[in-house]
């Protein structure tokens, strides 16, 4: 019997591989991202744990954590003292401010005290008596009018004294707030230098219980030297003149004038 008329059946194809199954993914783990037709697939996530370049238990070790070289520097340096600064600081300044209050506080009680001042010319203070004569009473009121031109007074007084041993002393002065009586006193210095000559030799002497200022110097002239001494506090100054007497001679005398002829109240 021919074969002729009948098909050969083609040959089998060789069986193809199933493919594999698509990977599930749970709700817990994230869905992996897609990738690019043709596009290498990412790389598989490293699990390697990381390798530190020390251990804690590598006494040898200068960098036991794997630091850098800055973060070990910054670790390692010590940190600034800020709070000791400021707390020296706050105390210096504290210091200061309780020094200041302390001598402000000195000095108003020092204005409080003095302010308070009334000046008066007795009629005899010691050995000396008040001479009412029209010529010393002109003088002293000359004396007087001019000290109250340089240096603002609420009240002046003036006179004229003599001693049992006929030397005269020309007393004048005022009451008022002095903020700086030794200034004060400096002008009406030169006040009496103006009139009768440069005083010199002016050197700080006892001013006495009522404290404040107290200075004596000499004026020269063709008539002889003259003593000239004065007082300044917070409520009050003067000056005398003292003709033919030494600045040791003058300077108890004007102690005394000063506590017969001031007075606080």
């Amino acid at each position: 019997m021919s074969d002729r008329g009948q098909h050969t059946p083609p040959p089998a194809s060789p069986e193809q591989p199933e493919p594999a199954p698509a990977p599930e993914y749970s709700a817990d783990q994230p869905t992996p991202p897609t990738s690019e037709p043709g596009a290498p697939p990412p790389p598989a996530p490293d699990d390697t744990p990381l390798e530190l370049s020390a251990t804690p238990d590598d006494p040898d070790s200068d960098n036991a954590f794997g630091l850098t070289a800055a973060e070990s520097d910054d670790t390692n340096r010590p940190a600034k003292p800020r709070g000791r600064t400021r707390t020296i600081v706050l105390a210096s300044l504290l210091a200061v401010t309780v020094a200041g209050a302390g001598a402000m506080a000195v000095f108003g009680w020092r204005i409080n005290s003095q302010r308070n001042t009334t000046l008066a010319t007795p009629t005899s203070i010691g050995s000396l008596t008040l001479d009412d004569s029209e010529e010393a009473t002109a003088t002293a009121d000359y004396l007087q009018t001019a000290l109250s031109a340089e240096v603002p007074m609420t009240k002046a007084v003036g006179a004229v004294y003599t001693g049992a041993d006929e030397k005269s002393v020309l007393f004048f002065g005022g009451t008022s707030l002095f903020w700086s009586p030794g200034s004060e006193l400096d002008t009406a210095f030169d006040l009496v230098g103006d009139d009768q000559g440069a005083v010199t030799e002016i050197s700080d002497v006892e001013a006495g219980n009522l404290g404040g200022t107290m200075k004596c110097g000499v004026t020269h002239s063709p008539e002889g030297d003259m003593t000239v001494c004065g007082w300044a506090d917070h409520g009050s100054l003067a000056l005398a003149m003292f003709p033919n007497r030494t600045p040791a001679e003058a300077a108890p005398l004007m102690l005394q004038i000063r506590s017969a002829t001031q007075t606080r109240s």
